[in-house]
């Protein structure tokens, strides 16, 4: 936006406390001239004329002194209005730097103005919060766009060396080359959807409605059941209806790559034939939980705290027989910070993982 010049807010302070001071000397002057006229130091004859009375030489040997300290007010009034002004507005000049900093470019400035708190150190310590938030939100953003273009890049190069094969060995079997690129093909599409609901669900844009988890539970576990039994995974839902508000669309994702990885990530507890996943959804006061708990293989706090960072592959945790695009936890994340929960992952004594979902309970719900 284009401004016009204007005073700065130093120079208004000190005519401020100028015109107020000298306003302040005049009223006093005048309450001294209204006390002298009414106790009759002021006379005057017949005609109307002031007599030269003691008190008439008095208020007239006073007005040049009044005079003299009227100015003087007027430059004391400037002088130390300016001062004042300055010391006062003085954290001012260092939230203007801190923010043409920033504006630079560089968010790893901080204000952190000294003192007792008032509204200017209120002011700096919210700027410096602030500040502290976009710079880990921007390190995440360049982190995920750095890892997103290495995971796209990967199978466009993948594809680019089957076809250049293809093309300097005309009698290679095209049967073989037509599956890998389909295999190719469809892990570029599986990452670049991931990627767009992942872009949804961290702008919020989406229409909130009544939703029951206790229903996207069993649809999600109704579409994940043949993968189950692939495993050898017993999958289990149970609990109570469980209002919230939100997007059903992005909740039953959430749903499904929850009971997804319970079932993926997931090897028999010692003494049993297969695995097993368990859904649970319940109602807490003012807010609905999800629970997906899954058995598995003994899992550490340290490692359970990087799960749901972008491409961090089940592969990697787990299993070797499940690639995946790494963003299923990373999706549930976003998606339950969107719809004002909380997520939480804690690794069960047995062995696997137990991860909870809570949002807000639906109004009148």
């Amino acid at each position: 936006m284009v401004r016009q010049p204007g005073l700065s807010v130093r120079l208004k302070l000190t005519l401020s406390y100028a015109g107020f001071l000298m306003l302040a000397g005049a009223l006093l002057l005048v309450v001294v001239g209204v006390f002298l006229l009414r106790q009759g130091w002021l006379q005057t004859n017949e005609s109307g004329a002031v007599r030269l009375t003691p008190g008439t030489l008095f208020v007239r040997d006073f007005a040049p002194t009044a005079a003299a300290v009227m100015v003087f007010l007027l430059v004391f009034g400037l002088l130390g209005g300016w001062v004042l002004a300055g010391r006062m507005l003085a954290p001012l000049d260092r939230i203007t730097h801190a923010t043409r900093t920033a504006a630079a470019g560089s968010l790893s400035h901080r204000i952190r103005l000294p003192g007792r708190r008032d509204e200017f150190r209120e002011l700096a310590d919210a700027f410096d919060t602030m500040l502290a938030q976009l710079e880990a939100h921007v390190a995440e953003q360049r982190r995920f766009a750095a890892n997103a273009s290495h995971e796209l890049r990967t199978p466009l190069a993948i594809s680019k060396t089957l076809i250049d094969v293809a093309r300097a060995d005309p009698h290679h079997d095209t049967g073989e080359l037509v599956d890998r690129l389909h295999t190719v093909n469809t892990r570029a599409i599986d990452l670049t959807e991931a990627l767009l609901l992942l872009s949804r669900a961290s702008r919020g844009s989406f229409t909130r409605e009544d939703v029951d988890l206790s229903l996207v539970a069993e649809e999600a576990a109704e579409a994940l059941h043949l993968l189950a039994e692939k495993h050898g995974v017993t999958l289990e839902t149970s609990g109570d209806i469980a209002r919230t508000s939100g997007s059903p669309a992005l909740l039953l994702q959430l749903t499904t790559n929850l009971v997804h990885n319970a079932i993926v990530h997931n090897v028999p507890e010692e003494g049993q034939e297969g695995g097993t996943v368990r859904v649970h959804t319940g109602v807490r006061p003012g807010s609905v939980v999800l629970t997906v708990e899954n058995s598995g293989e003994r899992l550490t706090p340290q490692l359970v705290a990087t799960l749901t960072e972008p491409f961090r592959r089940g592969t990697e945790r787990v299993r070797t027989d499940q690639a995946g695009v790494g963003l299923g936890l990373a999706i549930v994340k976003t998606v339950t910070e969107a719809h004002e929960g909380t997520l939480t992952l804690t690794p069960r004594a047995a062995g696997g993982l137990r991860i909870t979902v809570e949002l807000p309970a639906a109004s009148g719900g």
